[in-house]
């Protein structure tokens, strides 16, 4: 009975220190993936990595982890030299297979999301306009609301006005479209308004739209995963997208 309750006390004192190992490992892991993904996809900020299933070491000896999650920092949108952030960007890569070397890792699959809050689609539109939700009627249709005083938009698209033509399209004040939302190319967010207010002068509805339709890229999504859903909430566009044989680091 005694040789019994040693042995025991022996197994639970190794398996702790394997648990203890096991963990330091992967933290390490962690952190050294993290750093090398930042600097493999060029991002300004480290990722946060997490490298899921027990035991850890097991699945490094068999050059085979199971899930890698990572949330993604640093990655941005432009649209007309103007450049925002992309907030809530996360990928879940699975089946993610270790080279001999260990210096490179590929996924066989992934599912990534990322978000873009209204705050900072204002940021990137064009010069005077505001972007915000357009309710639930409309977003379910994946539209958003872009508003702005229409003077304030052609002046800031550097649209030639005349001086007869100015008290007239002030005294328009703000004009409101709702554009639709689509994604083209798995990186590139267009927006397109459905329709347009009456202008009160002649010839500078096709100016206004020139201005309300514009592209958004959004930069730094590895090139093997590409985003293929956006969804128009409450809170700003919501996007996902699937990859396959998706490059981790190297």
């Amino acid at each position: 009975m005694r040789a019994l309750r040693i042995l025991l006390i022996t197994a639970v004192i190794l398996g702790g220190l394997f648990i203890a190992a096991d963990r330091i490992a992967v933290n390490m892991a962690e952190s050294e993936t993290a750093d090398r993904i930042r600097s493999s996809q060029g991002l300004s900020a480290t990722p946060e990595v997490s490298i899921k299933g027990f035991p850890f070491l097991t699945q490094v000896a068999g050059k085979q982890l199971d899930e890698v999650d990572v949330s993604l920092a640093g990655i941005t949108a432009t649209a007309g030299g103007h450049t925002v952030n992309v907030t809530e960007v996360t990928a879940e890569l699975r089946d993610v297979k270790v080279n001999s070397s260990y210096s490179s890792a590929v996924a066989g699959s992934a599912d990534g999301s990322a978000r873009i809050s209204y705050e900072d689609l204002t940021k990137a539109a064009p010069e005077g306009a505001t972007v915000s939700y357009a309710g639930p009627e409309r977003a379910a249709k994946g539209q958003v609301k872009v508003t702005g005083p229409l003077l304030d938009l052609l002046k800031g698209a550097g649209v030639d006005i005349p001086g007869r033509a100015e008290p007239l399209l002030k005294g328009a004040g703000d004009v409101t479209t709702y554009s639709s939302v689509v994604l083209k190319g798995g990186t590139t967010v267009q927006l397109k308004a459905e329709t347009l207010p009456g202008i009160p002068v002649p010839g500078f509805e096709r100016k206004l739209r020139e201005i309300v339709d514009y592209d958004l890229k959004i930069e730094g999504i590895p090139a093997s995963l590409s985003l293929d859903r956006v969804e128009t909430t409450a809170d700003g566009l919501k996007f996902a997208g699937k990859g396959t044989n998706v490059a981790l680091v190297g």
